[in-house]
């Protein structure tokens, strides 16, 4: 549709064509969201770029920063939306709402700037971090109720309080208040970007209120935006419902994404979502890592899994797609982490790590050849337990480049150290990782004693270690993981006949004087219980080979 433009200028052109074949739900949803009253309460977020997100996708990168919202999440916007619009005789009856999190926060913020009644139910299962923070936003007159073992079962009490009292729901996604309150974030997104020329839109789904509010906007004003919903692959609720044209119940969903854990969406959003979004995909559990770590970077604040699927999502999008050059940006939706998926965070998310079993000789200096392989690159784990020749050894370490990866396995093949790539494999990452080992079988470790390491965690000191270690001691266990502390943590048995007793304190003494600290664990009950092969009593008395006896002091406390 032309427009005339001011003495001088030339007449511009707005494309309508989406707005008008989509009425009247784009008019509908365009003025309910422009007429929203989400900044009574929220607040207008940064739209921040991310140059390190830029640099990994070549492409120009923003993150729209709704994990700055006061309940560190976008659902204030619907959640408030929704109430404030209740009539002053549904405010009175008072409202409940289910949720596991982001919503239930958002509700209780919205009821008692609104000073309304509010019973918000949430599974018994919801992490303790969580309830507190809703607690710690509700008002006098609200109540937050444990019930149920899953989101079905707080949601059906939920349903039975509101027949029972007469309140009004707050439903997280499938409301149009709710959708045209999140949907105001398309509207700052188009406000802050007047110098850029955004052409995607990145946003998680979980029922599908954000996609939808955000896309009803954005292809209603700029309808040549693409937008971009993004999924845990574990809970495609949205995409498999796209495909397959109907709303799709899913038999079940995966909980690391929590925030976005949905096993059914709306049919509302669907509708809005067939129409809005250019396509939905699925990210795994690694690449929302990566993306936690990505976001991280690029603006120090830890975003929570469903925080974080529009980052994933818009990674994995521009690396199939092979974009370069475009504008993208990806919606932070929340920041409400739990603090102890931290470990598993921090173990998925390095995305530079390659892990690979290796086997090698069994025998004396084939560890610091393997090793020589891998250096200057950062070992980040090994893990070995003598059971046979060849020895199976488990380890990662960090290459700078995929090319860089490659360099180092073929230089492993042509030493004829066999190897397999394990980066796919989600049993090795999450379970054989922390079982590798187990108990060795009792001729191989006759004369083998058990100690602890720590060194300070620097370039090199892994190296130094190895290459100082003397040539005729055979390592019968190494167990080493970088956890990102000021010292490396290393457990190493070594197999040591008596006549070399002497050196072995040599070398002790050597680690010592450089900085290493040491404890023998020999005589620990855990060392034969979990590590030694039983080995029933013969008619010495004795239940094991003879070992020498153990040096009995350490260099330190560790």
């Amino acid at each position: 549709r032309p427009f005339a433009a001011a003495a001088g200028g030339a007449t511009q052109t707005v494309d309508t064509s989406w707005l008008q074949s989509r009425a009247p739900d784009s008019t509908n949803y365009l003025s309910m969201t422009l007429n929203a009253k989400v900044y009574d309460v929220c607040r207008v977020t940064d739209l921040t770029a991310a140059p390190k997100l830029s640099a990994v996708t070549g492409n120009k990168c923003f993150l729209k920063r709704e994990d700055q919202q006061p309940v560190f999440s976008f659902k204030l916007r619907g959640a408030y939306n929704r109430i404030v619009n209740l009539s002053a005789e549904d405010k009175a009856k008072g409202i409940c709402a289910c949720s596991a999190g982001n919503h239930a926060q958002g509700v209780a913020f919205s009821a008692t700037h609104l000073d309304v009644s509010a019973k918000i139910f949430m599974p018994r299962t919801t992490p303790q971090i969580k309830v507190d923070a809703v607690r710690g936003f509700a008002n006098a007159k609200s109540e937050v109720i444990l019930v149920g073992d899953n989101y079905d079962e707080a949601y059906a009490a939920t349903m039975a309080c509101m027949e029972a009292e007469g309140r009004v729901l707050v439903h997280p996604f499938n409301d149009p208040h709710v959708i045209a309150g999140q949907g105001t974030i398309g509207q700052e997104i188009l406000a802050q970007t007047t110098k850029e020329n955004v052409e995607y839109v990145f946003c998680c789904v979980g029922g599908g209120g954000l996609a939808a509010g955000i896309g009803m906007f954005l292809k209603s004003v700029r309808p040549n935006i693409k937008v971009i919903g993004v999924e845990a692959a574990d809970a495609p609720g949205m995409h498999d419902s796209l495909k397959a044209g109907k709303v799709v119940e899913l038999a079940s969903v995966g909980l690391f994404a929590d925030g976005a854990a949905v096993r059914k969406v709306g049919d509302e959003t669907f509708r809005l979502c067939q129409m809005a979004l250019e396509e939905v995909v699925t990210v795994s559990t690694d690449e929302i890592c990566g993306a936690i770590k990505f976001g991280f970077i690029d603006t120090r604040v830890v975003l929570e899994p469903a925080g974080a699927l529009a980052v994933a999502g818009m990674v994995k999008y521009s690396k199939e797609h092979k974009l370069t050059g475009k504008t993208m940006v990806a919606i932070s939706s929340g920041a409400n982490m739990d603090f102890d998926r931290l470990r598993f965070v921090s173990e998925r998310a390095d995305t530079s790590e390659t892990l690979i079993a290796v086997e090698i000789p069994e025998r004396a200096g084939a560890f610091i050849e393997l090793y020589r392989h891998i250096y200057p690159r950062n070992v980040t784990e090994f893990s070995y337990r003598i059971s046979g020749d060849p020895a199976s050894i488990f380890m990662s370490f960090q290459a700078c480049s995929p090319e860089d990866k490659d360099i180092v396995l073929e230089g492993l093949t042509k030493s004829g150290f066999g190897h397999k790539d394990l980066a796919n494999n989600e049993l090795a990452k999450t379970h054989l990782r922390h079982l590798v080992g187990g108990r060795a079988p009792a001729k191989m470790t006759e004369e083998e004693v058990l100690f602890r390491f720590e060194f300070p965690e620097r370039p090199g000191s892994l190296l130094r270690f190895l290459e100082a270690l003397p040539a005729d001691f055979n390592v019968s266990l190494f167990h080493y993981r970088s956890h990102g502390a000021d010292v490396g943590r290393v457990l190493v048995a070594l197999q040591v006949p008596l006549k070399l007793r002497p050196k072995l304190r040599e070398y002790l003494d050597f680690l010592t004087s450089n900085g290493y600290t040491w404890r023998e664990e020999t005589e620990n009950e855990v060392y034969s219980h979990f590590l030694l092969e039983p080995v029933d009593y013969n008619t010495s008395g004795r239940s094991r080979p003879r070992k020498p006896p153990p040096l009995t002091f350490s260099s330190g406390e560790i």
